[in-house]
């Protein structure tokens, strides 16, 4: 005990009062170091998201090697055609190397969800263009190559179903068909030399 004096306290002095830790400071200033050096901070690209459960997108469709044929398949049309007679004379033309000449046809189509169409040529059909005498003159080498042809003449731009569009072929001469288109199928250097003088169509 240390005796008071006079105008102060006497102050009390024990063995088992608690002292200040000098290690203390230096621990606390290390744990809060530790907190803000491990915690994630928030951010914008840390956002949590949620798993996404749509159905992937499908794989584009990449052509394999390419399939050369040693067959062709063309249609000649008289220059001076009109848009809509080039598409009327394209498409009828073309119908009758499908009808009759079965190895000219591919196999049925269906798309990814399983509908299913028509089948279709199994190689390309190049249409060209030329004047009526480049016409006339591929006709008939079809004709004395024995190439399997279609023929559409002037005439049947005025019928309407196939009976009448005989009759009109029939009517008239080889040598004097008003012809406006024509399709032609067979080996490639057979047909390149039956379209000779032609264009192919712009």
């Amino acid at each position: 005990m240390t005796p008071g004096t006079r105008g102060r306290h006497a102050l009390t002095s024990s063995p088992w009062a608690p002292r200040a830790d000098p290690f203390a400071a230096p621990l606390v200033a290390l744990l809060t170091a530790m907190q803000t050096t491990y915690k994630t901070p928030p951010g914008r690209d840390r956002q949590s998201r949620p798993m996404s459960t749509s159905t992937p997108a499908p794989v584009p469709f990449e052509p394999t090697e390419p399939i050369r044929f040693d067959t062709k398949i063309a249609v000649l049309l008289r220059a001076d055609l009109a848009s809509w007679q080039r598409l009327n004379v394209t498409a009828f033309l073309v119908s009758g190397l499908g009808a009759t000449l079965p190895e000219v046809v591919g196999e049925p189509y269906e798309d990814a969800d399983g509908a299913r169409y028509l089948p279709m040529f199994r190689q390309p059909v190049l249409v060209f263009e030329g004047e009526k005498e480049t016409l006339r003159a591929a006709h008939g080498r079809a004709l004395g190559r024995a190439l399997p042809c279609a023929v559409f003449t002037a005439d049947l731009f005025a019928t309407g179903n196939d009976r009448d569009n005989r009759a009109a072929v029939r009517a008239v001469p080889t040598a004097d068909l008003d012809l406006v288109g024509l399709a032609v199928y067979g080996p490639r250097g057979g047909v390149d030399k039956v379209l000779k003088g032609a264009r192919m169509h712009p």
